[in-house]
């Protein structure tokens, strides 16, 4: 039951005051399960709390199917069967499935229904990755795909994403972050900047640059400064000051993720849903021309900025 309370007129220009009641479960289940599906799949669940009606209501293909693109059935492949709309968003929020021919997958954020996706090694333009000197194609059991590109040497990196904005959901904050991890012959990127970007074709967009070793971002968390060699040690001896590298925002190193990667920040877009065109994402080290190897590449993630990195 619902108070509710309103004013009503009189003659004379006098007007009073009234309070009446709503019996929720006089409304019928349709009308209840239309206005849930003008929610959020949040709200729904918090709702089904309300009432025994609100929650036969909220859990109804008709609610949960308005949580899901429209475009879902063309995505899901025709082998997975589930047994309800529900049960199927559920899924796709915490279970990617892979999609074109397996170079994407895709996903949605768990409280709002927006569209995520990784895009794979294979489904990126990287240089020199079809000569196996620099890089090679390597087959890892905890990766989401088929395939990841493992850096052996090079001293030039450039890898660059692209996916159609039609494709992501109206509306919507995304960010874009490299996934990868360290080999145990990682080197060259400690105090060597790689420049990350995201931006629509044809703009400009925003540029920045960021540090792919883990150890380096402990050591800038805890203030630890590594001992160096060579230049750092003959600067003290002839008593100059040792040069310090830059000290770095926190989103400037990599971040450990739920699934074992890790993940570094390369900007973020937000897609107002009425302009068609391409947005591209990029890793970059083309300037320094110092040697650097030893990482492995799953992919770039671009997902809602309410997402967390769990997939």
């Amino acid at each position: 039951m619902i108070s509710e309370v309103y004013e009503t007129e009189g003659g004379g220009g006098k007007g009073g005051i009234r309070c009446g009641t709503l019996d929720l479960k006089a409304l019928p289940h349709d009308c209840i399960a239309a206005v849930l599906s003008f929610t959020s799949p949040r709200d729904a669940c918090r709702l089904s709390l309300v009432s025994t009606i609100f929650k036969s209501a909220s859990d109804s293909d008709a609610v949960w199917e308005s949580f899901l693109p429209s475009e879902y059935q063309a995505l899901i492949p025709s082998s997975l069967c589930f047994s309800s709309k529900k049960e199927l968003y559920l899924s796709l929020s915490e279970t990617p499935v892979l999609i074109d021919a397996g170079r994407k997958s895709f996903s949605l954020e768990r409280g709002s229904g927006k569209k995520c996706y990784m895009l794979s090694a294979r489904d990126l333009s990287i240089v020199w990755s079809d000569t196996p000197t620099y890089w090679r194609w390597v087959s890892i059991p905890e990766s989401r795909f088929e395939e990841a590109a493992e850096l052996i040497s090079v001293c030039w990196v450039e890898i660059r994403g692209k996916i159609s904005t039609s494709m992501l959901s109206p509306i919507t904050h995304y960010k874009a972050y490299l996934v990868f991890k360290p080999t145990t012959g990682v080197y060259g990127f400690d105090f060597q900047p790689v420049e990350v970007s995201v931006r629509l074709i044809g703009t400009e967009g925003s540029k920045r640059t960021a540090y792919l070793d883990e150890e380096r971002g402990r050591r800038q968390y805890y203030g630890i400064v590594p001992r160096r060699i060579g230049l750092f040690n003959r600067s003290r001896f002839l008593g100059l000051e040792a040069p310090v590298p830059p000290r770095a925002s926190d989103d400037q190193y990599p971040k450990d993720r739920v699934d074992g990667w890790l993940e570094i920040e390369l900007g973020e877009f937000f897609n107002e849903g009425c302009i068609d065109g391409e947005l591209e994402m990029s890793v970059l080290e083309v300037k320094a021309g110092h040697w650097k190897g030893g990482l492995v590449i799953q992919g770039i993630e671009i997902r809602s900025n309410l997402c967390v990195s769990d997939s």
